[in-house]
């Protein structure tokens, strides 16, 4: 293995030099990732860091149904550019993004391939200068790793897995853990959706996703031969036939599929491929990459109205409220007392979930009897609470248009679209227009069931949330879940490909002994200070208050830190972590800091450095687990101090714990309880374990 990896970084050395035929060297604004590009007869791509190679000779091929490959022939022209750009997202967890990075675009007779080498990144995308219909019968996508080095992976789940027929894990929830591997250990039987993140002892950390997938179908990964360390691209082909079925008759399930995957009128432009490199861990969990390579919303369309922040959710509490004179359920009264508790409290928003409209119908203008949708938006508006309601695929796709004049005009705030499922060409097709529709009704969407984001948040920014993620709903049922580690994996990864909607706030805090799944009572796995600190940590414009109102009420402090806790930010500073054991971010907004802190199974203390806080002198005010919270999970201590930004905090994290400082420069009352504070700061990274 070391003789084949000096081969081939000899041969990456002659593309840096120049010497390989027909060779571009892209290099990175600050130098230290180089793409060689080889177009000598088909197109490959190597990646090198800091003189280290990284990945070797990646096709970019598309193949058309008339015989044509994009990607193999003369080059007629290469034209290169340089920008450096400041990117001011309406919202993000930052105010502004830095967007610098070199292009060369290889330009054919009938098409172009793009490279952009950031800092942060590299990526490529295919343009089609078609001028009549054609359609892509498949598309080479290969990263060859320059060795055996160890992944981090989410395989599909479903049942009976066989690389005979991709079919069965091209219908599923894009829902599932990490598993750390390398890639000749791959099960050769599974798909693996991204993203998907590369581990490099001692170096470099990569995390493969894909942007501005807008009419394509989304990308797979596999590894089906056990001595290669390559990653192939997988797309599911397009459907012939949908039909209505799965769950209360909502989804579309495919009968059969054309033997190509994708088709197109004419001239388009297919998704990025993206790889982020850094550093290190935390420096991926603050990557830009995806957001910056999606296309900017349309200037001409105005997008002020659109109003991130928290939601008071009825589903994962199962309707339990009580201490009330009625019986809790979909009915006005328990969404009348869940507008009023939102109210109270500062929240934006009520979701009225699945069970208003009539069950098995997929008709969202069959109402059950036992809810008025206007009066419950009539009632919320009045108390200034707006309503969004939750939608299955069919019922939403065969009424779109009429479906969302009908409800905006009503006042309903957005859409929560549910049981997509998929994503091929059809259903990214369908995501699209979700978003345009909407957004011409003035409406917010917040898509489950659904693939990872792959920008279309900057695009059409009232697509505020997407789930494709492993979230609390899985402590309801599944008793071996290990979702404290979860939480400690994907902000390196998930969270790379852009917000989610996680749906934390659990106020029933279970201990890894003490865990178990309920539906109806569920519990969080952890402490409630990791349940705070999700709310930081996590990327999640809009984010749900998952538990009850009653449970809330009972624990007043934790509600006051929910209701005020910011959900989009002007700036954000990573302050350490590793990958599957802890992370401290930092946020800001206006000139308010939070920092938050989430940990694994592992007991640790953190020193948080305070140095990049601006003011001298502050107040400190945190949230963190209690001496006692290893053995009951909602054991927390509530203190502030004051301190100035040449100190630091050491904070210590129980088993399954997390901690949330917030940092004001002039305090409005100091309580007489202190927290340790140390003059030592952390000397490896500004967050360190002790």
């Amino acid at each position: 293995m070391k003789r084949f990896i000096l081969a081939i970084a000899a041969l990456f050395a002659s593309f840096m030099l120049g010497a390989a035929p027909k060779s571009e060297a892209i290099p990175s604004p600050d130098g230290k990732i180089v793409v060689a590009v080889n177009y000598s007869s088909a197109l490959t791509f190597s990646v090198g860091y800091n003189s280290g190679l990284l990945l070797y000779d990646c096709p970019v091929q598309m193949k058309l149904e008339n015989g044509k490959t994009y990607g193999k022939g003369k080059v007629l022209d290469v034209v290169k550019r340089q920008v450096d750009d400041v990117i001011n997202p309406l919202i993000y967890h930052k105010k502004e993004i830095r967007d610098a990075y070199n292009e060369a675009t290889f330009r054919y007779k009938d098409h172009d391939v793009v490279f952009r080498v950031y800092n942060d990144g590299v990526a490529y995308r295919i343009i089609s200068h078609a001028t009549a219909p054609f359609k892509v019968m498949s598309e080479s996508v290969a990263f060859n790793l320059a060795d055996d080095w160890p992944i981090y992976v989410s395989y599909v789940r479903c049942k009976e897995p066989s690389k005979k027929s991709w079919e069965n894990q091209f219908h599923n929830n894009f829902e599932n853990v990490y598993e750390k591997i390398v890639p000749t250990a791959w099960n050769p039987d599974r798909l693996a959706f991204l993203p998907l993140y590369v581990e490099i002892p001692n170096g470099p950390r990569l995390c493969f996703s894909e942007a501005d997938l807008m009419d394509y179908p989304g990308m797979y990964l596999y590894n089906g031969e056990k001595k290669k360390t390559t990653l192939t691209g997988v797309f599911a082909p397009y459907p012939i036939l949908i039909k209505q079925g799965g769950h209360n008759e909502l989804e579309g399930l495919v009968n059969g599929r054309e033997k190509w995957i994708a088709k197109y009128d004419g001239a388009t432009e297919f998704p990025w491929r993206v790889i982020g490199i850094t550093a290190s861990d935390i420096a991926m969990a603050d990557n830009d990459l995806v957001y910056k390579l999606a296309k900017p919303a349309d200037p001409t369309i105005d997008f002020s109205w659109v109003k991130p922040g928290k939601v008071a959710w009825d589903w994962w509490n199962d309707w339990n409220i009580y201490g009330v004179d009625f019986e809790a359920g979909i009915n006005n009264e328990t969404y009348r007392h869940y507008i009023d508790f939102a109210a109270e409290n500062g929240i934006e928003y009520v979701i009225l979930d699945e069970g208003w409209a009539l069950k098995g119908q997929a008709d969202l203008f069959k109402v059950v009897p036992e809810i008025d949708i206007k009066s419950l938006v009539d009632y919320g508006a009045s108390k200034n609470v707006g309503i969004i309601l939750w939608a299955g695929f069919w019922a939403f796709n065969k009424d779109m248009d009429k479906v969302c004049k009908y409800y905006s005009e009503m006042g309903v705030k957005g859409f929560k679209v549910d049981f997509m499922n998929r994503d091929d060409q059809m259903m990214v097709d369908f995501v699209r227009r979700v978003a345009e529709t909407t957004a011409k009704y003035n409406l917010l969407v917040d898509y489950h069931g659904i693939y990872k984001p792959t920008g279309l948040n900057r695009t059409w920014p009232n697509a505020i949330n997407f789930e494709g993620i492993f979230g609390l709903e899985q402590v309801k049922w599944d008793n071996d879940c290990d979702l404290v580690t979860y939480d400690v994996t994907a902000p390196y990864i998930r969270f790379f490909a852009g917000p989610a909607d996680y749906t934390q706030g659990a106020m029933r805090n279970a201990t890894k002994k003490n865990y178990v799944a309920i539906n109806t009572e569920p519990m969080s796995q952890g402490t409630r200070c990791h349940q705070l600190a999700e709310y930081v940590i996590f990327k999640s414009p809009l984010a749900m208050l998952c538990d009850s109102p009653s449970n809330y009420m009972e624990n007043k402090e934790s509600l006051d830190f929910i209701s005020h806790v910011p959900t989009v930010w002007d700036k954000t500073q990573p302050l350490g972590g590793t990958i599957g054991e802890f992370i401290v971010m930092a946020r800001r907004s206006d000139d308010v800091w939070y920092i938050a802190g989430l940990n694994n199974w592992d007991p640790r203390d953190v020193t948080v450095d305070l140095s990049f806080y601006k003011n001298t002198d502050c107040f400190v005010e945190i949230l963190q687990d209690g001496p006692n919270a290893h053995r009951a999970a909602k054991d927390y201590i509530h203190a502030f101090t004051t301190t100035d930004k040449t100190q630091s905090l050491t904070v210590h994290m129980a088993p399954g714990g997390g901690f949330v400082i917030k940092i004001i420069k002039q305090p409005k009352v100091v309580i007489d309880t202190e927290i340790d504070i140390t003059d030592d700061t952390a000397t490896t990274a500004p967050a360190t374990e002790k």
